[in-house]
């Protein structure tokens, strides 16, 4: 079999979530230039018309609407849609998140850190908790749960699920409720995987470590942070949504037809620990 073949995802009908920039857009592009049909799905309307005309300009068949993941009613309408648009769903990547805030070692007031730290546990708040759980975990749930209503009756599909390095991996500068989400993420993965495989759908998970996308700000395009965090990976660079690229086809095509429940991470060797 030629490698083309293989991983080929030509005319495939593609959903991704939180597609309109960062690793979503990541995953839209790494589909869409090898011919697969694609819809974003973002709540930023203005990303996603200028996403959507770029794309578009350049010869790839790309769709978008706006969607907060959160409004569960709305999501499936979408993900309906899209798979009327394309009289099937092949592709569905869960992606929708957002930054958590500052952790326990994060934004501190005044000199007693360990006590008045915004992001310590006893001052977070319901509504910080709620919010990164409800997107980042229950929005995942929404996804998944949409996909397979269509995929199941053709029996084929691939759910991929972006995870993090958090999942794993206790991070102090970022909030409690990100890691918590990220580890119910991979767990349900887990779930689902199971309970599908008998219907030849494969559910996967992408783990992304450091990498340079637009959340919580964008400050991971300061060359300062770049360059202090690069430091502490091995690999000794940041990641970018392109580090991605490999995965998300590998896991959306054939080739990983025979690979279910399992969690990839993409992190330069972060995860490992510090080498030098």
């Amino acid at each position: 079999m030629k490698i083309l073949d293989l991983f080929g995802v030509d005319g495939y009908g593609v959903v991704v979530t939180g597609g309109a920039s960062g690793i979503g857009l990541g995953y839209a592009e790494a589909l869409a230039s090898n011919g697969a049909r694609v819809t974003l799905l973002d709540v930023d309307a203005e990303r996603i018309d200028k996403e959507t005309k770029r794309l578009s300009g350049e010869g790839f068949d790309i769709r978008g609407e706006v969607v907060d993941v959160t409004d569960h009613a709305a999501l499936d309408a979408a993900i309906d849609d899209a798979a009327r648009t394309y009289g099937k769903l092949d592709v569905v990547f869960a992606n929708a998140g957002i930054d958590p805030g500052v952790g326990f070692v994060g934004d501190w007031v005044g000199e007693q850190r360990p006590r008045i730290a915004k992001g310590a546990i006893e001052n977070y708040t319901d509504e910080r908790w709620n919010r990164v759980i409800d997107i980042n975990l229950n929005g995942i749930f929404a996804t998944v749960r949409a996909a397979v209503r269509h995929m199941k009756p053709r029996k084929s599909g691939h759910i991929i699920v972006t995870s993090s390095l958090a999942s794993t991996r206790v991070e102090p500068a970022i909030g409690a409720a990100y890691m918590a989400a990220k580890a119910g993420v991979v767990q349900f993965m887990r779930t689902v995987a199971l309970e599908v495989a008998a219907y030849n759908i494969t559910v996967n998970a992408i783990a992304p470590g450091y990498i340079v996308t637009n959340i919580g700000g964008g400050h991971a395009h300061d060359p300062e942070e770049q360059r202090a965090v690069a430091r502490v990976i091995p690999s000794h660079r940041i990641g970018y949504p392109e580090d991605l690229y490999g995965l998300a086809l590998f896991f959306a095509s054939r080739a990983s037809d025979y690979i279910t429940g399992q969690e990839v991470i993409i992190d330069g060797g972060y995860g490992l620990g510090v080498a030098d």
